[in-house]
């Protein structure tokens, strides 16, 4: 990666206060970016808004000059995953057999929320299909490319491709995603940025087209861990309040020594263990241990999982006369139609069980930490070419975070590569409920790292 720092939401929000900046002249620069020949701007979006981005924020620069600013969000361009309802548009979920829908008649409540919040919405963000895989190709938009080798057109994860795109290229401030099994976290890990996954109740699914009704969460992805705690306080409701860093001197960190460390490419394996070094030279308790219900869950997932007769009770209505669909995509939803009721049902009283064991009352440690995704980003080329490529890269994009979903946690994932290598994530997980624990101990983290933030590919 080259060129400068993308800034951070407090940063921008400080250049607004303070007159530096205004917020048409932030959207301006997004929309230069996104329609940028030599950029990814035309496969990271699948529809821009840029006369209403315009507008709404010279109505925003009005408004801070009478002093309305109704949240740290205000005047800042968003990108919405192709998800999300928006109203007067079609919600086609990176798909194309929607194209004939009817526009939504009002926005989904998480978009509704960041623009109440003042936020400035610039456009719906490509994804996988459905949102069905932790890669981001999609055949009908086209696949943006990762910021990090960018000549070598490597994936951008999924399912939030478009969303991480964005963020990292400068094209949005922050963006809108949704997280089944790692739909927000795969990407920003490999796009260099922080991705969100909170408990899924926390923030409502209304307006969002589903993937999984039991698994499926919105959160957000943005350049470092503080925004993402603003962005979670204003999806979730709340009002932005200050997050402090939890203190990392004796903090008892745990590091699955089952499942999750398998099999890591050398670059994921070197980051991490460099990060875990400085967390300790910084005073945390590294501790080695065994998570029982990660085995546990992975072996109820090896039919395939929640997901597939979720997704395929969603699309049976038209999954069987329309073809114009990703095959990729399709034999991931019409697996779904075999899974019986019985074991549907087994399957969730076996999540409900490991839930319960998978919670405080029953860890020692703090917070546990784990690489994000266990490889770094391969060729798209190489992927669309070769379907068992495309299988073997999907199964390790989604090992490592789908299993937080199954088991009802909450989890962050932060960049922690060397510059100028391929970004690799670091994965904060807690338990059910306990969102705010986990973005504070995101902070002490990515504070004693000293990751700057990710850079901007800088095309023009």
């Amino acid at each position: 990666m080259t060129g400068v720092l993308v800034a951070p939401v407090a940063a921008l929000a400080r250049a607004l206060a303070e007159g530096k900046i205004t917020s048409r002249k932030l959207v301006e620069e997004a929309l230069a970016r996104i329609a940028d020949a030599n950029g990814e701007g035309g496969r990271a979006f699948t529809k821009v808004h840029a006369q209403a981005a315009l507008l709404a924020a010279e109505a925003s620069d009005r408004l801070r000059k009478e002093g309305v600013v109704p949240s740290p969000l205000a005047g800042l361009p968003v990108s919405i995953k192709d998800l999300f309802d928006i109203t007067g548009d079609v919600t086609t979920a990176g798909s194309t057999i929607f194209s004939d829908r009817s526009p939504a008649a009002a926005d989904a409540v998480a978009v509704a929320r960041l623009r109440a919040a003042g936020a400035v919405v610039i456009g719906r963000t490509n994804m996988t299909e459905f949102a069905f895989s932790g890669i981001g190709i999609n055949p009908h938009y086209g696949t943006p490319a990762n910021p990090y080798d960018r000549a070598a057109r490597r994936i951008p994860g999924g399912s939030s491709s478009g969303a991480a795109v964005s963020v990292s290229d400068g094209m949005a401030a922050f963006a809108l995603g949704t997280d089944t099994g790692g739909s927000a976290r795969i990407p920003a890990a490999l796009c260099g940025i922080t991705g969100f996954k909170p408990t899924t109740i926390r923030i409502p699914r209304d307006g969002a087209f589903p993937l999984s009704t039991t698994l499926d969460s919105v959160g957000p992805l943005a350049p470092t861990v503080a925004c993402c705690a603003t962005i979670f306080q204003v999806l979730a409701g709340e009002g932005p309040r200050p997050l402090s860093p939890a203190v990392l001197s004796g903090m008892r960190l745990g590091v699955p020594k089952n499942h999750m460390l398998e099999n890591l490419d050398s670059e994921v394996s070197e980051a991490f263990q460099s990060a875990l070094q400085r967390l300790s030279r910084r005073g945390a308790k590294v501790v080695d241990i065994a998570v029982a219900e990660f085995d546990a869950a992975a072996k109820a997932n090896i039919g395939g999982g929640i997901s597939p007769p979720e997704a395929y009770a969603v699309h049976r209505r038209w999954i069987e006369r329309e073809r114009d669909i990703d095959p990729r995509v399709l034999e991931r939803i019409l697996r779904g139609a075999s899974v019986s009721a019985a074991d549907y049902i087994d399957l969730l009283a076996n999540r409900t069980q490991l839930m319960k064991r998978f919670a405080r009352t029953n860890s020692e440690v703090d917070a546990l930490i784990m690489p994000t995704v266990p490889r770094i980003a391969p060729r798209i080329e190489e992927l669309e070419r070769d379907p068992e490529s495309f299988r073997l890269a999907n199964g390790a994009m989604l090992r490592n975070t789908s299993l937080i979903n199954f088991l009802d946690g909450c989890a962050l994932s932060l960049p922690i590569q060397p510059p100028r290598t391929a970004p690799v994530g670091l994965m904060v997980v807690g338990f059910a409920g306990e969102d705010e624990r986990v973005l504070s101990t995101g902070l002490a983290i990515e504070a004693a790292l000293a990751y700057q933030g990710p850079v901007l590919v800088d095309t023009r």
